[in-house]
C-alpha cells in the first residue's frame, strides 16, 4: 500500500514538474489577443484573484474598472466595467487582456500586467533617468491565472 502511495505522489510531482511556467517574453498571443495556454499549468484561485484585483500594490484593477463583486473605497471608470466579463470574453481572451491588453485593444492605456518590455520610456527625453534594464512584470504568472479565475466568476 505504501509503495502505491509513493508511486502516486511521484507521478503527481513529475506531472507538475513537467510544466514550466511561461516567461513573459514567451507568451503566445492569438490574432485576437487571446492566450489559450495557462501560464503556470495550475488552475487559478478566484479568491486570490479578487485580492489581486482590489489591492493597490498588486493588480489594483478597481483603480480603472468598476467591479460590483469587490468592496473597494474607490472604483474607477477609465476602463470598461468588469461586471459580466465572463459573459463577454472567454478565459483565453481574459488571460490575453490581463497579460497585455494592447494585443486586444490597440491604443489602450491598460498596462501589461505580465510584461517585461519593450516600453516607451519618456523619462529619457525629460530627465534621462528612465530605467535602462528590463522591468519586472506587475503580476506573477500565478497571479495572472488567479485574476483570470476571478474574472471568470463575473457573470451577468
Amino acid at each position: 500500500m505504501k509503495s502505491h502511495i509513493a508511486v502516486a505522489c511521484s507521478a503527481i510531482f513529475v506531472a507538475s514538474a513537467a510544466f514550466a511556467e511561461i516567461a513573459p517574453t514567451a507568451v503566445s498571443f492569438a490574432d485576437d489577443g487571446s492566450v489559450a495556454e495557462s501560464l503556470t499549468g495550475v488552475a487559478g484561485n478566484a479568491e486570490e484573484g479578487a485580492k489581486v484585483a482590489s489591492t493597490r500594490p498588486l493588480g489594483n484593477c478597481v483603480a480603472c474598472h468598476a467591479v460590483s463583486a469587490l468592496k473597494a473605497d474607490f472604483q474607477g471608470n477609465v476602463g470598461p466595467e468588469l461586471n459580466g466579463a465572463a459573459d463577454r470574453w472567454s478565459e483565453a481572451q481574459l488571460r490575453g487582456i490581463v497579460v497585455d491588453a494592447k494585443h486586444t485593444f490597440e491604443g489602450t492605456v491598460m498596462p501589461g500586467m505580465y510584461k517585461t518590455g519593450p516600453y516607451i520610456r519618456p523619462g529619457d527625453a525629460y530627465t534621462g533617468k528612465a530605467p535602462k534594464a528590463e522591468l519586472s512584470p506587475i503580476l506573477t504568472a500565478q497571479q495572472v491565472e488567479d485574476v483570470v479565475a476571478f474574472l471568470m466568476t463575473l457573470k451577468e
